[in-house]
């Protein structure tokens, strides 16, 4: 059980009535929070056999952590240190803060960078941390709105440097192999969100694990970085089997997937 797996227990404990999402009547598999016969959690990554420097925080919007669509547990599941906290705009959270102060991290926020002041350090290409330190990703996990509203009113996250790239243009990651084949044996990083499960507010707008694949493509961990992208693929593809409406998720996205780990960690 990881960190957003706690949060979600954590939330549903403050809860007064339960939370109705859609799809509610589903029975889900309380960690992957799928449909129990769409269950993916037997397939779920290795962390043991992941080698990362690469560290996430999750400041979730209230109940996005409630939402079985949400992909930011996605990233936990692949990345050890991941840590999930509740956003407050009002309540001060020490242990948020003590990840944030903790020495060995480089904390840096990932948002648009177009919301920079200009005196803001922003990387778009590269993400370069001081000698000794390890990156933090910190993001904002919510709705456009949602993030929006947090970015705004959480001035201890001010003073660290931005992580963004053009939307619209994405970075080309995995070494460059970002495009789908001819038969659709690939579904890595590319240039445009294939998250289908929620209506996204904006044109090009991706969901909260593809951002993080991206963001580990420029850290220049371009494994880990399809790796989570193709397990996005493979829980965006089985979440749509417990919906009534079209599957417009990949069909070989298992097929892909275990295909990638039987060659990375043979």
């Amino acid at each position: 059980m990881h960190a957003v797996h706690q949060l979600h227990q954590y939330r549903k404990s403050l809860s007064t009535t339960t939370y109705k999402a859609r799809g509610q009547r589903v029975i889900r598999c309380p960690l992957c929070q799928l449909a129990k016969q769409f269950c993916i959690c037997e397939i779920s990554p290795n962390k043991e056999q992941v080698e990362t420097t690469a560290g996430f925080l999750l400041l979730m919007y209230d109940t996005e952590v409630l939402k079985p669509s949400n992909t930011g547990k996605l990233i936990a599941d692949l990345i050890p240190d991941t840590f999930a906290f509740l956003w407050s705009r009002t309540q001060e959270n020490l242990e948020l803060l003590a990840v944030l102060n903790d020495e060995k991290w480089f904390p840096l926020v990932v948002f648009p960078q177009e919301y920079a002041d200009e005196e803001r350090k922003v990387f778009t290409n590269k993400v370069i941390c001081p000698e000794g330190k390890r990156p933090l990703f910190i993001m904002l996990d919510g709705s456009w709105r949602e993030a929006k509203k947090m970015y705004r009113k959480s001035p201890y996250l001010d003073r660290f440097p931005m992580v963004s790239f053009d939307a619209k243009t994405a970075i080309e990651a995995v070494s460059g192999n970002c495009q789908n084949d001819s038969n659709g044996q690939l579904s890595p990083v590319g240039l445009d969100s294939r998250y289908t499960v929620r209506k996204t507010e904006l044109e090009h707008q991706f969901s909260t694990a593809e951002v993080a694949s991206r963001v580990l493509d420029m850290h220049g961990e371009t494994t880990n970085a399809h790796v989570l992208d193709l397990w996005f693929d493979v829980f965006n593809f089985q979440y749509q089997k417990g919906v009534c409406q079209r599957n417009k998720g990949n069909v070989n996205a298992i097929e892909n997937y275990q295909s990638f780990l039987d060659k990375t960690y043979r």
